[in-house]
């Protein structure tokens, strides 16, 4: 599965650092919203693609490592960095489970729209919990599974389709479960719609005519068109998504 997601996002990763439900989605906006940084923090953003979450906080701490398994995704957040003068963001290739950073490293983990690729999310929430400092702050931001398991297993067979490096996405509940099972303390969860224009969607992945045809089909038909609200806009087909932010601490 790495070696997968690895070509499938290397490929991807300029359109990536372009996106802008990646860049300016409502859900990064509302994350630096719910997380006051101190300017002596340290960060580590986990599998952070073209680098959007690392450089967002960037200005307002003292260091940001910005951690991912693909190479040409941390080209790309260097690229961004240098562009935007940001000279505290250094770059890591890194494994979610298995982070190669010392216990206590960090006072701000996050990770965003990214852990449904993990094999093992149980393993990079404890990893996220070993390298936060106590009091430490870990976040999370994913696309979330309906509660419902045969709707659940529907959405995520929609989501593999297009992109065949998706794992899967958990529900709300199971990240929390999660979250609480490491010893951090949950103190905010929430959940909000994201709109994912189609045709830059697909695109993104390389899809083929056939698969985009599959996807339209799958999209338009219930029982996904009730959880996915497929519409008309002005950026053409349009479906959303449900995105849950979920913070916790690290007891001191």
């Amino acid at each position: 599965m790495t070696s997968l997601v690895q070509k499938k996002f290397g490929e991807a990763a300029a359109d990536y650092a372009a996106s802008a439900v990646h860049a300016t989605g409502p859900s990064l906006t509302r994350l630096t919203e719910l997380i006051s940084p101190e300017p002596t923090w340290r960060h580590l953003d986990v599998a952070t693609g073209a680098g959007h979450t690392a450089l967002a906080f960037a200005p307002k701490v003292a260091k940001v490592t910005a951690s991912d398994i693909t190479p040409e995704m941390l080209q790309q957040a260097r690229k961004l960095a240098k562009e935007r003068g940001l000279s505290n963001v250094v770059t890591a290739q890194a494994q979610a489970g298995d982070l190669p950073f010392p216990d206590t490293s960090y006072h701000l983990v996050t990770c965003r729209l990214a852990a449904h690729h993990f094999p093992n999310p149980k393993s990079f929430v404890r990893e996220a919990a070993r390298v936060l400092i106590p009091g430490g702050t870990f976040a999370l931001i994913d696309n979330v599974s309906p509660d419902d398991a045969d709707l659940a297993a529907r959405y995520n067979a929609f989501e593999m389709l297009r992109d065949p490096s998706h794992g899967r996405c958990l529900g709300l509940e199971e990240w929390s479960d999660l979250i609480r099972e490491t010893g951090l303390t949950l103190v905010s969860s929430e959940v909000m719609d994201k709109d994912i224009p189609f045709v830059p969607w697909v695109q993104r992945m390389r899809c083929t005519e056939a698969t985009v045809a599959r996807l339209r089909e799958m999209l338009e038909s219930e029982p996904l068109r009730d959880f996915l609200r497929p519409r008309e806009t002005e950026d053409g087909l349009t479906f959303s998504l449900r995105e849950a932010i979920l913070i916790a601490q690290k007891p001191k």
